[in-house]
């Protein structure tokens, strides 16, 4: 395809959809307007299809939520975090959200576009991972289903993509341009996603924590523990790191947020006492 007509097909692709922010700003939240091709209905059903996938091969091998205290742990903190999503999102308290903990080894946790939040036990297990340490990986996580990065992520490598079919199946014209592209089923949560991306979900996911009471310094804490983590280890069930990759700049950068949501935090305490 020539760049000319990749040109128009990309301008089609932008009128036709438009670009928006799926989420207003909070404090130190952002505001990024979004490319979106992908209905959002669509995205639900493949996120309905893998939840339940996800969740019978986890009952079928005996792990999923097997270990009530951890269950309950997990559920407690996602129980003050969702209230604060509304900050965000108006609509995400209608979201159907729901907590499971799968008993593996494997260092992962993620929520889909449609608002289950998956943690594997291994991820806290293997961190010795704190309440707030949690709530640091679940707000980050939150984020990403708040902004729709999945979906944005799709459209994304779909609008750059070299085929008029692919993009012509993209806007409703069936799924083989989903399959084409790997996407069904995984709905990006194996891909990396983009800086920009992780950085939103970083400012938004510490927001968020803040808003509920948890210490936002427990958000620097855990990437420095997954950066010794990348740094020791060639276990390749670290699923987290390969979608969420750590740096320097990273912790750097959270560190540099922690007093612009101290106070957020600490008015959350007082509201609580």
């Amino acid at each position: 395809m020539s760049h000319q007509v990749m040109g128009v097909v990309l301008s089609s692709l932008l009128v036709i959809t438009g670009c928006a922010s799926s989420t207003t700003a909070g404090t130190i939240s952002p505001d990024r307007k979004q490319l979106m091709i992908y209905s959002n209905s669509e995205l639900q059903r493949m996120a309905d299809t893998y939840y339940r996938e996800t969740l019978a091969k986890a009952r079928t091998q005996g792990v999923l939520d097997v270990n009530a205290a951890q269950v309950n742990r997990v559920r407690r903190i996602a129980d003050r975090l969702i209230p604060q999503t509304t900050l965000l999102r108006a609509d995400a308290a209608n979201w159907s959200w729901k907590v499971h903990v799968i008993s593996e080894d494997t260092v992962n946790a993620y929520v889909m576009p449609n608002a289950k939040i998956i943690f594997y036990s291994g991820i806290i297990d293997k961190l010795s991972l704190s309440d707030a340490e949690i709530a640091a990986i679940m707000g980050h996580e939150m984020a990403h289903a708040l902004r729709e990065h999945s979906r944005e992520k799709m459209s994304h490598r779909t609008a750059t993509s070299a085929s008029l079919g692919i993009a012509s199946a993209a806007l409703g014209l069936g799924t083989s341009g989903m399959q084409a592209l790997g996407l069904a089923g995984t709905l990006g949560l194996m891909l990396p996603h983009s800086r920009s991306q992780e950085s939103e979900a970083d400012r938004i996911g510490l927001e968020i924590m803040a808003r509920a009471g948890f210490d936002p310094q427990a958000a620097v804490s855990l990437w420095q523990k997954m950066q010794a983590m990348e740094a020791s280890s060639q276990d390749l069930r670290i699923g987290f790191l390969s979608t969420h990759p750590t740096s320097t700049n990273r912790i750097k950068e959270l560190q540099a947020l922690q007093s612009s949501v101290r106070p957020l935090y600490l008015d959350a305490l007082t509201k609580s006492n």
